[in-house]
């Protein structure tokens, strides 16, 4: 593999209504929901190691640890970041944040592992 700690990404989103707890059903609120909110660290994630991988091969999600701790409504613009922290094998473990123009809204630790595509697909079979 070519990577390294360090590798870090972040992505942008705008939350809409389809991102809320009540929507995906995981709560009754109509704010940003905690299943999204792991989706945009895991998307961050990616993305830092997109082309960094051998071919043939990706990264799958293993461990996700995460403090949600503060609200954002709908319209609200929220930024998720992942760096890699370190790496144990094939086991790559990012330390994840989204933030708002309020500050921190989670904070955690999203680990990965490398697999091969083709084999990990069969083994889903």
């Amino acid at each position: 593999m070519s990577v390294e700690p360090g590798l870090s990404a972040q992505v942008d989103h705008t939350i809409e209504d389809a991102d809320t707890a009540d929507a995906m059903r995981s709560g009754d609120v109509h704010v940003l929901a905690t299943p999204r909110v792991i989706a945009l660290c895991e998307e961050a994630a990616v993305l830092a190691l997109r082309g960094q991988l051998p071919s043939g091969h990706t990264s799958v999600g293993h461990t996700v640890q995460l403090d949600h701790v503060a609200p954002s409504r709908v319209g609200t613009r929220v930024t998720a970041e992942a760096t890699l922290q370190k790496i144990n094998g094939r086991r790559l473990t990012f330390t994840v944040s989204v933030s708002d123009a309020h500050g921190l809204v989670a904070a955690g630790i999203v680990t990965r592992v490398v697999v091969e595509l083709e084999r990990f697909i069969e083994s889903a079979n």
